[in-house]
């Protein structure tokens, strides 16, 4: 009996297991193989991309992908880390506020032909060179902030202009040539604090208010403000002076504000 049972075991039940083994290992090997995808962040990649691409090509772009641009105004405010030169503007631009970037030149072709531009603020900058007709053109400009930049000279300036200020530069005297203003007939508001000037430019009859505090102005004569050669000339134009922060002593100089409605304010030597 033994025999034959072991026989009928051996006959009928490993057929089966062998059947099974086959089968199990036939679809171990049918077993789609598991790969493993890294999947990049395509936002990040995305954003570093643009970055470098706009940090590349700014000029490139269309100035209102890059700033707002509304009813003649562009404000491209606060783009230091892809904005180094001013943008290409829209020909109908009026107002252009592009400050705190870092726009290091102004060259002759950078407002070419802008003959609507009428305030242009380019403070809080790195600006130390600016080619001397970069604003001549500009027959409608009459307002220029250049405060905040690394400016040691002034260009041409337009003859429209009412407004021009370069607090806080590095300007020199001979940076500031004598005939700078001398045909800017409605300049009112000059504005020449924190810079390193020895000597007041001249200065013209249309001016309010005229700001050279802080400073390393010494002297100053009777033709300064005033005409020395006569005691009947008022400058009724003129209301402010700032001489403050200067080493000069003005009472030194008792006839070089006789012309003028009110002495120079803030604290002097």
């Amino acid at each position: 009996m033994m025999p034959l049972r072991k026989l009928f075991f051996t006959s009928i039940l490993f057929p089966w297991l062998l059947s099974s083994a086959a089968k199990h290992e036939h679809m171990e090997v049918r077993k789609p193989e598991q790969y493993t995808v890294n999947i990049p962040d395509y936002d990040m990649l995305q954003d570093k991309d643009t970055e470098l691409e706009v940090a590349q090509k700014a000029n490139e772009l269309p100035t209102c992908l890059l700033c707002v641009c509304l009813s003649g105004s562009v404000y491209c405010e606060d783009l230091s880390h892809i904005m180094t030169a001013v943008p290409t503007l829209p020909r109908e631009t009026a107002y252009l506020y592009a400050r705190f970037n870092k726009i290091k030149k102004i060259s002759n072709g950078d407002f070419a032909d802008m003959v609507t531009l009428r305030r242009i603020d380019l403070s809080g900058n790195l600006i130390a060179e600016i080619d001397d007709g970069a604003f001549s053109k500009l027959h409608n400009l009459e307002e220029l902030n250049l405060a905040e930049n690394r400016l040691n000279k002034l260009p041409m300036l337009p003859n429209k202009l009412v407004t021009l200020n370069a607090n806080f530069n590095n300007l020199k005297t001979q940076g500031v040539k004598a005939t700078t203003f001398k045909k800017l007939t409605r300049l009112a508001y000059l504005y020449l604090g924190n810079n390193e000037l020895t000597a007041v430019p001249p200065l013209p009859e249309s001016l309010y208010v005229v700001h050279l505090h802080n400073n390393n102005i010494s002297m100053i004569t009777d033709e300064t403000f005033c005409r020395g050669d006569t005691s009947y000339y008022i400058r009724t134009n003129m209301h402010q002076v700032r001489l403050d922060g200067n080493p000069i002593q003005l009472q030194k100089y008792p006839n070089s504000f006789i012309c003028l409605q009110s002495l120079p304010v803030g604290w002097n030597h």
